[in-house]
């Protein structure tokens, strides 16, 4: 892997992360050690415009961290989204073409920072909780996020590097009016249907029926 020069750039701290977010968990505490393992990993500075890349494969809370450190955005499109439903996550530097893929460890657990936050959920979840049980839970995840920050990064993810094609950087498209809702709709998301221009709504109500 070709090493940059990062030695300037600090990592957010944690606090920033939970004022974008607007509260503090696990979730956006696993974004964050995986933002902060990816900028060690492939040496790079935050993402001012498309340097650095990431491919997450879920929209968990995590998704906040990751754009807070990284500087990868969906307005940027140096934030992909896939669907999966799975804790992983691919980074890219596109200034050296190195990427990392990071995929939760199937043995990490918050069960095992603290086994009483998921009965406390429950509890809080249930209605039965009382104020003391709620300022339990609150106090608990708290503990929780900052034990997942403290965690040495092997025990979080698994890491894999590897070479990927880089995606296209970003274009800017025309607009074109959808004709049967009359809405505005980016060209390269247009759909045709009888030689009119559809937006993908509509084009797909035609699909159903």
């Amino acid at each position: 892997m070709q090493k940059l020069n990062n030695s300037n750039y600090k990592i957010k701290p944690f606090s920033q992360v939970t004022d974008f977010h607007g509260h503090i968990c696990p979730g956006s505490a696993i974004g964050y050690k995986a933002a902060e393992i990816a900028i060690k990993e492939l040496f790079s500075k935050k993402s001012f415009d498309e340097e650095l890349i990431c491919i997450t494969e879920n929209d968990s809370c995590a998704v906040d961290a990751i754009q807070v450190v990284t500087g990868c955005t969906f307005g940027k499109s140096n934030l992909i989204f896939h669907d999966y439903g799975k804790q992983a996550y691919t980074f890219i530097n596109r200034e050296t073409g190195d990427a990392v893929r990071l995929s939760m460890k199937e043995s990490f657990s918050t069960d095992n920072i603290n086994p009483n936050l998921g009965k406390l959920r429950q509890k809080v979840n249930s209605g039965t909780a009382t104020n003391e049980n709620e300022a339990e839970l609150r106090e608990t995840i708290n503990k929780v996020s900052e034990g997942i920050i403290n965690l040495p990064d092997n025990e979080i993810f698994d890491v894999q590097y590897m070479k990927v094609e880089l995606p296209a950087k970003t274009r800017i498209f025309k607009s074109v009016k959808c004709s049967k809702c009359g809405e505005m709709v980016s060209d390269h998301r247009k759909r045709l249907h009888k030689e009119n221009i559809l937006c993908m709504p509509c084009f797909n109500k035609i699909k159903e029926n």
